[in-house]
Order: structure tokens, then sequence, then C-alpha cells
């Protein structure tokens, strides 16, 4: 039986891409999966398809950018379920605009989904794992990666996660509560496709990238359930890269 078998986890951003890919990971290792995204566009395909296949899976709307909607969502999933185990942080935006004519809306955003949500959510989570004993947050980074550029307002946050992830490491432990992030470097998704028109797909050669191709959502979804396994119990504070070996001149 697995070690996840009626845990209770929250995945942000799970509508599509990487996050519908570790909320499918946790259901199929029996996890009671709390799924969020801001619209049920695509939440409700990663709902029927978890459903489809006998895991067990609710859906969560709230914009995770804001305090009282985040407070309300982890209420919602404690009074649900009776208790919260493990949080993955994976919700964000990625414009891309040059610094010089990025507007104050996009750069607010991206800092609001990508650095104050995270920060909203391991307060709330975290008083409850508190409360109940310890648990674990995995917050999703970014390798910096240099393929397509414009993206000052992304990477700027993503960078402010990763020392979020090492300070809130080092505060909750006395907790028993472990906070780790994983940083993919580029993936083969939807919103890669979206964003990055002009990327590489990972069935043609990514001559940029060691490995010489893009990353599969798959590539990043062991990781994450490993660090919130007792395997990784001593593993805490870390910001470990998934980027196929990095960039290459």
């Amino acid at each position: 039986m697995s070690e996840f078998m009626d845990k209770v986890v929250l995945v942000t951003g799970a509508g599509r891409g990487l996050g519908r890919a570790i909320a499918e990971a946790f259901a199929v290792q029996g996890a009671i999966v709390a799924v969020n995204d801001l619209t049920p566009i695509n939440l409700d395909k990663t709902v029927a398809g978890i459903n489809a296949s006998g895991g067990r899976v609710k859906a969560y709307l709230a914009d995770i950018a804001k305090r009282l909607p985040v407070e309300g969502l982890i209420h919602e999933i404690a009074a649900d379920w009776g208790r919260l185990d493990v949080v993955v942080n994976n919700a964000g935006v990625r414009p891309r605009a040059s610094i010089l004519e990025m507007d104050e809306w996009d750069w607010c955003r991206t800092i609001e989904v990508n650095l104050n949500g995270p920060f909203f959510i391991t307060q709330a989570a975290g008083r409850v794992m508190r409360a109940q004993g310890g648990g674990v947050i995995v917050n999703i980074g970014n390798a910096g990666d240099d393929l397509p550029g414009k993206q000052a307002a992304y990477l700027a946050s993503k960078a402010g996660l990763s020392n979020l992830t090492c300070t809130a490491a080092r505060e909750l432990a006395v907790d028993n509560i472990r906070v780790n992030a994983v940083c993919p470097g580029l993936l083969d998704t939807e919103s890669t496709a979206e964003i990055f028109p002009e990327a590489t797909t990972s069935d043609r050669p990514a001559p940029t990238i060691s490995q010489k191709r893009l990353g599969h959502p798959q590539d990043v979804t062991g990781l994450v359930l490993f660090l919130c396994s007792q395997a990784a119990a001593y593993i805490n504070g870390q910001v470990i890269m998934v980027d196929g070996g990095g960039s290459v001149l």
C-alpha cells in the first residue's frame, strides 16, 4: 500500500500541464487530491480524468494571489477532509515582455501569483500542518533556463520563491513541516506551446539542452512524490534543478 493512501494533497494550478500531471500522480498513489485553479475551464478535465481512473479528487476554485481566497481555500479543504498533508505550489503565470515594454499589471500579477500566492498558502497551510503535527510543502520553481527570453517578471518571481523556500524550511522545521523546491527547465506542455511557439518540442532536437530534448511532466512528478515521502524525511530547504543538465554553449 502506498504511503500516500488517504493523504490529503493540494495542488495549485492543476488545470493542465505539470500541475495536472502532479495531481494525477498523487491520485494513482491513493491520495485524496484537492486540485485548485482560477477557473473550471481546464480543471474540469483534471477532475474527470482522475475520477475516470478511480482516484479521489475535488476541485477548489480560488485566486491564490489574494490572502482571503487562500485562507478560504485552506479552510475549506481542512473542513472537507479533516487535514492537509501535502501542498504543491505549482500555479504560475509567465508573461513575455521586455523590461522596457512590460506594463505594471503584468509585472504585479506575476509577482502576486508566483510569489505572493505560495507565501499565503505556506502561511495558511502551515498553520493547519502545525496543528496536526506536520506536513510537506513543495514549491515549483524554475531552473532559470535561457531558451526564449523576455521573462524578467517570471524569473524574478521564481528567484524569490527559491529564497522563500529556504527561509520557510528553516522556520517551519520546528513544527515538523518540510519545504523544498523543484525547479524544472522548459517542459513540453500546452503552456510551453502557447508561450514559446518558437521553442522546439520534445520529439525534435533541442540543441541548447544537454539531453537534447525538452522535459516531460513525468520527468518532474517522480521527484515531487519522492520529496513528499518518508524516504525524503531528512531533506529540507533544498532547491533542486530538473533541467536535463542545463543549457550548453
